[in-house]
């Protein structure tokens, strides 16, 4: 019996757990290039190098970005980067798991491809057989908005205080913004200089206040940078990208209750092996 309870107390930690990691683990987007290389070329070769590289150096830093050079250093060269979500401590772990998930979905998902991107909320990496590397790029790549909430001056005072704070420079290329129940979260790329992360990050916090308006929270994402904010009535980012965001708490009620079921399940079946272990006591005790 008591090995049974251990197994049930085990068996909980593991899927609150799991939950509680999907928030760093959660997909955002991902893109390929339309081009493809030949399965066996030294171009595979050099992208598989690529990505173990990310594996192995997200456990010792949080950003890094590598070269690795094809014949003469041109035919077959690929360039690549990868960054943690600059909250995620090395110590923990996070960042190097973090990147090793996004690497393997991306290989999953640009199988083939000569370049590739993936997002998730505590990582990005990105590869291509051209160098992208330093190079500011302010194309949008996602934008999402929450439900309109209704102009309220309060609220709105709070949500320009918090993004206005994201938008200096003084900031670093991570900053975080706090106000009451309202958050701002704002980050570049590694390989951009300072003033190129201070430009790309005014045009993702322009968009963030001029397309999402009133709404309860807004993620805009450009290819080096991204700004975000979160207002009451809450965002949840444990759901994806995918779907309708207009439906997030129908899925957050959903997704409790499949582990509140999951943990009910295995409740019932230790109650249930327990009835059977009694049940074969009696049974061996009147033999």
């Amino acid at each position: 019996m008591f090995c049974t309870k251990t197994l049930l107390f085990i068996t909980v930690l593991f899927l609150l757990g799991t939950f509680t990691f999907a928030a760093v683990d959660t997909f955002v987007y991902g893109g390929c290039s339309q081009t493809k290389y030949f399965p066996g070329s030294p171009y595979e070769s050099n992208v598989n190098s690529l990505l173990t590289s990310f594996v192995s150096s997200a456990s010792l830093y949080t950003y890094n970005n590598f070269t690795v050079n094809g014949i003469s250093g041109g035919d077959g060269s690929v360039y690549g980067l990868y960054q943690c979500r600059g909250d995620l401590s090395l110590g923990s772990g996070d960042c190097a798991r973090c990147v090793a998930r996004a690497v393997s979905r991306l290989g999953s998902l640009c199988a083939g491809a000569t370049g590739g991107a993936l997002q998730l909320e505590g990582c990005f990496v990105k590869y291509d057989n051209s160098t992208f590397l330093g190079v500011e790029d302010k194309t949008v790549v996602v934008r999402r908005c929450g439900s309109p909430v209704g102009y309220n001056s309060d609220e709105m005072t709070r949500r320009d205080s918090v993004v206005g704070y994201l938008s200096t420079s003084s900031g670093g290329s991570y900053r975080v913004g706090v106000s009451g129940e309202l958050q701002g979260v704002a980050q570049c790329t590694g390989d951009l200089s300072a003033s190129e992360c201070q430009d790309c990050l005014m045009e993702a916090i322009g968009r963030l206040k001029s397309d999402c308006g009133t709404a309860a929270w807004g993620d805009v994402y450009l290819a080096k940078c991204y700004a975000r904010y979160t207002g009451r009535g809450g965002h949840s980012r444990a759901n994806g990208y995918g779907g309708n965001r207009d439906n997030n708490d129908d899925e957050i009620q959903k997704t409790l209750a499949i582990i509140v079921g999951l943990i009910a399940g295995v409740t019932l079946l230790v109650v249930l092996l327990s009835f059977m272990s009694k049940s074969c006591e009696r049974v061996k005790g009147g033999k």
